[in-house]
């Protein structure tokens, strides 16, 4: 399999805008959309249903549910839906969740609560009712799902910064996403935490795919997007900028940018990003840039690069840009030299 490109949705759209971006990027030739599970916007189940009606031929899913606020059960519920109403194009996404001790939830043992949550939707896909018998979670043994699933098993992304649910993902997942990742030099540290565990995993199974995906903001004027994609990594540096092993955070600039943020200053926080570590954390610039900047991923070792919210200065013009510039000059890559 090539490489593989997807559009991500932040949900904080009305149904129209889902479609319409969604259907886009389908016309475009993209691979995949992806709908984000962040805390405090809408439910992704709601625009990926939205989504299902107006496409036929990408994958879907939301990247990523967490099953802190949403019970493995009621994610096979809804995965087993959204795979019926999209024809068997559904994934499922899951991942630990950012935001969360705000609300008191107890996330200890997360990644191996994320493992256990994976293997209980696993089974009610498949009608396994011999039950599973976690720590956190626990599926009785006889429960199933009163609808039967239109497929026994859906495609399985984990998102994760880190080693121990990276090396879960190596024994059970698809693919692994890097989410708020645009740096080539993450990849080969994920695919060593992937590998760990992978000798777990079935050996018919193929190896697991690494996505990337971060923040993009492109426009024929580079300058403008670049500082547009300043403001959107500052809303989200002080959960993925200490992540990154390989990126060194200068001192006291996590606490900068949040001060300016809570004062509702984001031109000030993002006038705070310098190059290098908005160069980490998202796509910026012209088509060439992130087309150039997409394709330093694939070199590195990703499987697939997705192209976040906002996407350009206004979403439409993004899509397209990405679309009729960006995607084209990353399939010719992919191809290679026409054979002379």
């Amino acid at each position: 399999m090539g490489a593989r490109f997807g559009i991500g949705l932040q949900s904080d759209k009305r149904v129209a805008d889902y479609e319409r971006l969604a259907a886009a990027a389908e016309s475009y030739g993209f691979d995949v959309v992806s709908v984000f599970g962040d805390l405090y916007y809408q439910p992704p189940i709601v625009p990926l249903l939205a989504i299902a009606r107006v496409t036929s031929t990408v994958e879907l899913g939301p990247a990523c549910l967490n099953p802190f606020t949403v019970h493995p059960v009621e994610i096979a519920g809804q995965i087993a839906a959204l795979d019926e109403a999209s024809g068997g194009r559904a994934y499922l996404g899951l991942a630990r969740g950012s935001w969360l001790a705000e609300l008191g939830v107890d996330q200890r043992g997360g990644a191996d609560a994320v493992a256990e949550a994976a293997r209980v939707v696993a089974a009610l896909l498949a009608g396994d009712t011999g039950g599973v018998d976690g720590r956190r979670f626990r599926l009785p043994a006889g429960a199933a799902l009163r609808d039967r699933p239109p497929r026994p098993r859906v495609p399985l992304l984990v998102g994760t910064w880190g080693p121990r649910l990276a090396a879960h993902a190596g024994a059970l997942a698809d693919e692994v996403k890097i989410g708020g990742c645009a740096n080539p030099a993450m990849v080969p540290v994920m695919r060593g935490w992937i590998d760990a565990g992978s000798v777990a995993r079935a050996p018919s199974r193929p190896r697991v795919r690494i996505a990337v995906g971060a923040v993009t903001v492109v426009d024929e004027d580079a300058r403008a997007a670049r500082a547009s994609a300043r403001e959107e990594v500052a809303m989200y540096l002080e959960v993925v900028g200490g992540l990154d092993p390989t990126v060194e955070i200068p001192t006291g600039l996590l606490d900068a940018i949040g001060v300016r943020l809570r004062a509702g200053d984001r031109r000030g926080a993002g006038a705070l990003v310098p190059d290098e570590l908005l160069g980490r954390f998202a796509f910026a610039g012209g088509p060439d840039d992130v087309a150039a900047h997409a394709a330093r991923l694939l070199d590195a070792g990703a499987d697939r690069v997705e192209f976040g919210t906002p996407h350009g200065l206004g979403d439409a013009e993004g899509v397209r840009l990405l679309g009729e510039r960006v995607l084209p000059a990353l399939r010719d890559r992919d191809r290679g030299p026409a054979a002379g």
